[in-house]
């Protein structure tokens, strides 16, 4: 064992004290150490082989469902004539949801000189790319005919067939693509820097070979840094628009409809705060599971759960308020459709689940006030997978309240789940666990270089 791992050992990691983001007693040589020893050694060790094979099985079962849905069709799923939108549509926008918070933490804390990101930013915007790709799926499986998909796009073709630009199908089409093709873009020039220091230790030559490939021959001159960070600005500035924008466009394919229950103007605004609330929840877990598993309670400190505990708080709060304005608009407004949509709400069948979700999303969340709460990372984890169970059942309600309960008595249908509904609500969360545990053992998880900046500053302080 060489003095920097002894150093380095888990039962030795100096942790930080008070209100320390990072342990300043750390060196820039200690924490690159830390990030890339999972990535360039042994430090993913046998965990993370098990954790790889059991999501590989679970993306295997995905493959086979989607296998099974396109040889017989989207009647595996409970969807009925009135329920039209299913678990399909309920997780496009969950999925959706969960992969705004990485650009959020990238984009608008950087921009806020917020440097606390610095420890997460990394693999939050590898949750968003490995999410929006995930949702991106659902749209297409959920068409009667999925093959043409393409058709959604604005292309030149000699049939002079144009997407309807009034569907919000092709609405979300754009906003994907946008999306994931900038969230690509962001996280891998952010981390050019940190492939270049994986190139520099690598001591095998394809790993020289690929890392040195992907850091696009960096040099860390002072003109290389220069490019990086106004470059960095610019894309964060153009990502915050872009962000608000995503969820905006999936609350208006609610919004812009006839339906009770959904002509709310709330429903853009409501939709951003709901994915950021979703999405910083997923983050805590998976800070968690990266602090523990990768021995980073160094880098990703409780003062980070501290912060983000805060801003779940502060998050319910909103949601909770979003709630009340639905109830209020349906009370004020007049219409005794909007009202029946509301009191089928409490009273429904579906009430003892829209009970739990104010629970999940509203109730539980406020003992994050309390500063010992916060600084829990079991608590944190437990309400977090609350949260985002609570979200789910959120968009699944969406549908269902008002699918199930719209103008015409005679068109009123429940919707009852299939085996093919449960496929493919828990199969897409293995295949993304597939994608995140290739990401750790490939990728520096986490910044380096920011880390680096960040403890620099609170020595200095």
């Amino acid at each position: 064992m060489t003095v920097a791992d002894a150093r380095l050992d888990a039962d030795r990691v100096p942790l930080p004290h008070g209100r320390a983001l990072v342990a300043v007693s750390l060196k820039d040589e200690d924490v690159t150490d830390l990030v890339a020893r999972p990535v360039l050694g042994d430090g993913a060790g046998r965990g993370w082989l098990i954790a790889f094979i059991a999501a590989s099985l679970g993306a295997i079962v995905m493959a086979g469902g989607l296998v099974w849905l396109l040889a017989v069709g989207v009647g595996i799923w409970g969807i009925n004539s009135s329920v039209v939108w299913g678990f399909a549509i309920a997780n496009y926008v969950w999925w959706i949801g969960i992969g705004n918070a990485g650009t959020l933490i990238s984009s608008m804390l950087l921009i806020m000189r917020q440097r606390w990101r610095a420890s997460i930013n990394r693999f939050a915007e590898a949750m968003t790319i490995f999410a929006v790709t995930i949702a991106g799926i659902f749209p297409i499986i959920h068409l009667g005919r999925p093959m043409y998909f393409y058709w959604l796009a604005p292309y030149p073709n000699t049939m002079t067939l144009w997407p309807q630009w009034r569907s919000p199908l092709v609405w979300d089409f754009c906003a994907i693509l946008s999306y994931l093709l900038f969230s690509i873009i962001f996280w891998y020039t952010g981390m050019i820097p940190d492939l270049a220091a994986l190139r520099d230790r690598a001591r095998s030559r394809p790993a020289q070979v690929f890392y040195g490939a992907l850091a696009l021959g960096w040099r860390g001159s002072a003109r290389h840094w220069s490019a990086h960070h106004t470059f960095t600005v610019t894309m964060a500035a153009m990502a915050v628009p872009l962000v608000c924008s995503v969820h905006s466009i999936v609350g208006l394919d609610f919004a812009a409809s006839l339906m009770p229950g959904w002509q709310e103007t709330i429903f853009p605004p409501y939709f951003v705060v709901g994915a950021m609330f979703s999405g910083f929840a997923m983050v805590i877990v998976l800070a968690a599971l990266i602090r523990w598993g990768f021995r980073l309670q160094s880098i990703v400190t409780i003062q980070h759960f501290d912060i983000m505990g805060q801003i779940l708080a502060a998050a319910a709060l909103i949601m909770g308020a979003s709630y009340a304005t639905e109830w209020f608009s349906a009370w004020y407004g007049g219409r005794a459709v909007d009202r029946s949509v509301v009191t089928f709400m409490f009273t429904g069948p579906y009430a003892p689940l829209y009970y739990a979700m104010l629970l999940f999303n509203v109730a539980l969340p406020q003992v994050f006030w309390l500063p010992v709460a916060r600084r829990s990372v079991l608590l944190l984890c437990i309400v977090s997978i609350l949260i985002n169970i609570g979200m789910w059942l959120e968009r699944i309600l969406i549908l269902w309240m008002t699918l199930s309960h719209d103008y015409m008595p005679s068109m009123h249908r429940l919707f009852y789940p299939t085996a093919g509904d449960w496929l493919f609500l828990f199969a897409p969360l293995a295949f993304f666990a597939f994608l995140f545990i290739v990401f750790v053992r490939l990728l520096p998880v986490v910044s380096i270089h920011e880390v680096q900046a960040l403890r620099r500053e609170e020595a200095a302080a």
